[in-house]
């Protein structure tokens, strides 16, 4: 009777084990990867444009499918104008001219593409490279947690003095919409403004929650592929692939959610030290946060964070590999039902963080996935986690810690025409299981 009761007890544990870890890491009854993307990394040729976008947008204004467009130079949508873009929309970058777009604070874009149709913004090169052109920057009028309104004139170099007011953002409207962005790919973005500086695939500035953010690409940008000051972004649905930079970022007061994402980093390609799938910060330097304003509040599930390298181990003796998830002093993170394989550790907490009840209540990762990383949760600087391994080890999490290669780990990793970084379901390895239960009695 006893070794019934062992084998039906082990049996239901695994395929309790089965059912939660279907739901780890992005989800979905069908791949939601399917025709939108694109992970093969061979340029398309999308023909000569045939329009030509500078200046200011200052009346609503339709992009249309038909047509190839070149952004040139600093273009602005202001004047509380819409751009609307047409499923299928082709839309470059102008290399010499770092070209970009910026959605200014009161106005909109309606780029909604379909799963069949998705709208691009590329380069414009034959021969395209990370940071070929700037990128996309959506200023909005909810919150931040800075001092006073703030500003992105910096990423334009030789602004008109005219256009200086049309980067601003910030406000009290957390509801505020920018408008949408679905089914779209951001291709070879970054360019470099100075010595130290970079656009970002797409900087979400002040967001508000009415904005539709679903279904968008940014691949080998030159620095971080997204990134979100304060606001209130809902995000769905993302994929940052072979990125320089940080993957998703959340900083300034950042009171935002992200759900069934996706990042996936290469060694070869993306930055040292300093650079992660996931950063939530507060502020980058303390002088600048308002104390009287929010901290940086994340709420992120379903999320799957994977490093593509064939040598892992020599990666990591190399320097090549780093954390995928960093956290900040005074800044929540809440991350569930993830996965996170193949990092060095898979999480730094700020040096400055204390490790007490208080803050590792603010520091949730519960019903995650820890697969082949070497180590899990760090304090920055400090080899010994003893006191973390014990927190976050704690069964009333559900943490599952594995050892598999990415090709064993998801269904099709390895296949770059139809990716699938689904968990598979068919391995499934019970731990944490009383040795008891498991002898032949």
């Amino acid at each position: 009777m006893k070794n019934f009761t062992s084998l039906t007890l082990v049996l239901f544990l695994v395929v309790s084990s089965a059912f939660a870890q279907q739901e780890k890491g992005i989800t979905g009854n069908a791949n939601w990867l399917n025709n939108w993307t694109d992970f093969k990394l061979s340029p398309i040729d999308h023909g000569e444009p045939t329009q030509i976008l500078a200046g200011n947008i200052t009346e609503d204004t339709t992009l249309y499918k038909g047509e190839v467009y070149l952004l040139l130079g600093s273009v602005f949508v202001t004047n509380g104008a819409t751009l609307t873009i047409e499923p299928g929309t082709i839309v470059y970058g102008d290399f010499k001219s770092k070209a970009s777009l910026t959605i200014a604070k009161g106005s909109k874009i309606m780029a909604e593409g379909v799963k069949t149709d998705p709208i691009i913004f590329t380069s414009n090169k034959s021969s395209k490279r990370a940071g070929d052109w700037g990128g996309i920057i959506i200023l909005g009028e909810a919150p931040i947690n800075r001092y006073g309104s703030g500003s992105v004139a910096a990423y334009y170099p030789n602004l008109n003095p005219a256009d200086y007011v049309h980067t601003n953002y910030g406000g009290d409207k957390a509801d505020h919409s920018s408008g949408v962005l679905k089914f779209v790919r951001i291709e070879y973005a970054g360019k470099r403004i100075s010595q130290e500086s970079y656009f970002n695939g797409l900087l979400l500035a002040s967001v508000g929650n009415s904005t539709v953010l679903d279904h968008v690409m940014i691949s080998n940008a030159e620095e971080d592929a997204f990134e979100v000051w304060g606001g209130n972004a809902v995000l769905n649905h993302l994929v940052s692939y072979r990125n320089k930079g940080t993957d998703f970022k959340f900083n300034h007061g950042s009171n935002s959610s992200i759900v069934n994402a996706l990042a996936v980093r290469s060694p070869y390609t993306s930055h040292g030290s300093g650079e992660a799938c996931l950063k939530v910060l507060s502020y980058n330097e303390k002088r600048e946060f308002d104390f009287t304003k929010n901290k940086t509040v994340l709420e992120a599930n379903n999320l799957t964070f994977l490093n593509d390298s064939d040598d892992l181990e020599a990666a990591i003796e190399m320097n090549l590999v780093h954390e995928a998830v960093y956290v900040g002093e005074s800044a929540r993170l809440d991350m569930s039902k993830s996965v996170i394989s193949g990092f060095n550790p898979a999480v730094i907490l700020d040096h400055n963080i204390t490790i007490n009840q208080e803050n590792l209540e603010s520091i949730g990762f519960t019903q995650m996935y820890f697969n082949n990383c070497n180590g899990n949760i760090f304090i920055e600087d400090n080899a010994n986690n003893d006191d973390l391994e014990n927190w976050y080890g704690n069964r009333a999490f559900f943490n599952v810690y594995s050892k598999s290669t990415n090709k064993e780990t998801f269904i099709a990793a390895d296949n770059y025409r139809r990716p699938d970084f689904r968990l598979r379901i068919n391995k499934i390895i019970a731990t944490n299981i009383d040795p008891d239960l498991l002898e032949d009695q």
